[in-house]
């Protein structure tokens, strides 16, 4: 364990015959693959990992410069390989992709496999991926954009503006230096499509190809005096060399399974009026005692009103992000089917695998049953209701004081 470097990088678990089964990304590689060794794997990473692990007989790696060009590379040796458990452990119309359509001035989309499969692929001149965590790749397409601004379906180009009689007005993004100008008239097709060219490099893990082309594209502006361009590449090449991928070195955290406390269980719960003053709460419970030092408001700012799946989903995005919080053995939400499945795919999208259990309540909202994994569910059931009693006593008591301020005083 100790040769695997402390670098990013992508792993790989191979069987018997060299045969690759499965394909990761980690900030750090010595402490990704060290994490598959953990005792509680089965708890923590589900049961499909321990039987690829059964069946590993060697670990390999490439190590990369920046954790978003193992993202990238990720993607790419999936793809190549399709190994068996990754698609295993996720839908294939589950998974994430970036396209590049067929336009003068093409535009650069995020898309699910569901919606990619109804498409036709002729449709695209480029098409990246498989990627399996949407936040993930989202967070990197805003790094990327940084470097190489480009056109969204936000942004209309100039000469289409013209056609419908309208004078050329800058998009959103161009305002803040994330289009080019497309929509503006200040940058020509073949100068968009250069930026193509570069993304595409970028994506295919032809960082030092990329990196040549515009040193060379800088000292060819700089010969011809064209100062202004030449310094523009000159950023581009030293942000290509020097990363700023925190946003994602933060995700590594949740994506490893992280430090996971032996009997920690957090509890949710959404409490409103007819979908007024929503608010969403975090209660712990540890060793069978309620930690309420620990416990979390939130004001749900996105969800609609009335929307208890999706204000569940909102709290637990915004709990996930906070990685300074220990991670839970078991998550408990208040009901069944719908709450798990909210909660289980904001989970899937950080990459991580902890086990959700429901509490169902009966007309009287007294707990009826307990859904989830038997072998998750035994010998917690005192601790998971208390935690779901707790969640929901807090969320009443938030709401009521968001409705009256005076309350309490």
């Amino acid at each position: 364990m100790k040769q695997i470097p402390d670098a990013p990088g992508v792993y790989f678990f191979l069987g018997k015959n060299k045969e690759v089964l499965y394909i990761g990304k980690a900030t750090s590689l010595r402490s990704r693959v060290r994490s598959y060794f953990s005792p509680d794997l089965a708890a923590t990473r589900g049961p499909l990992l321990v039987q690829m692990l059964e069946k590993a007989k060697t670990i390999d790696w490439r190590e990369t410069d920046s954790v978003l060009e193992a993202l990238l590379l990720e993607a790419n040796l999936i793809k190549t390989h399709k190994p068996k458990h990754n698609t295993d452990l996720k839908d294939d119309k589950s998974w994430n992709y970036i396209v590049i359509t067929k336009e003068d001035f093409p535009i650069i989309r995020y898309v699910r496999g569901r919606e990619l499969a109804m498409q036709d692929p002729d449709d695209y001149l480029h098409i990246f991926g498989p990627f399996p965590h949407g936040l993930q790749l989202k967070e990197a397409m805003k790094i990327i954009r940084k470097i190489f601004p480009y056109r969204d379906d936000k942004c209309t180009p100039c000469d289409k503006q013209h056609e419908h009689g309208k004078t050329c007005r800058p998009c959103f993004n161009r305002s803040i230096g994330l289009c080019p100008g497309v929509c503006t008239g200040e940058i020509s097709k073949t100068d968009y499509r250069k930026i193509i060219r570069r993304m595409t490099l970028l994506f295919e893990g032809k960082k030092p190809q990329l990196i040549k082309s515009l040193q060379n594209d800088m000292k060819a502006a700089a010969k011809a005096e064209e100062f202004e361009e030449a310094a523009r590449l000159r950023s581009q090449v030293f942000a290509l060399n020097h990363i700023q991928d925190v946003s994602l070195i933060k995700d590594e955290y949740r994506a490893s399974g992280g430090k996971i406390g032996n009997t920690r269980i957090e509890a949710y719960d959404i409490a409103h009026m007819g979908g007024t003053a929503v608010v969403g709460v975090m209660v712990v419970v540890e060793d069978g005692q309620a930690q309420k030092d620990q416990y979390r408001k939130f004001r749900i700012k996105t969800a609609k009103g009335g929307d208890d799946a999706g204000s569940l989903k909102e709290v637990l995005s915004r709990r996930l992000g906070h990685d300074e919080w220990p991670m839970p053995r078991v998550i408990a939400v208040d009901g069944s089917t719908a709450q798990i499945n909210a909660a289980t795919k904001v989970l899937e999208e950080h990459g991580m695998s902890i086990p959700i259990v429901g509490v169902v309540k009966d007309e009287k909202h007294r707990p009826r049953s307990i859904q989830g994994k038997r072998e998750v569910i035994a010998g917690r059931e005192r601790d998971i209701l208390l935690a779901n009693a707790e969640a929901h006593r807090f969320a009443i008591t938030y709401h009521k004081k968001l409705r009256n301020p005076l309350r309490g005083l």
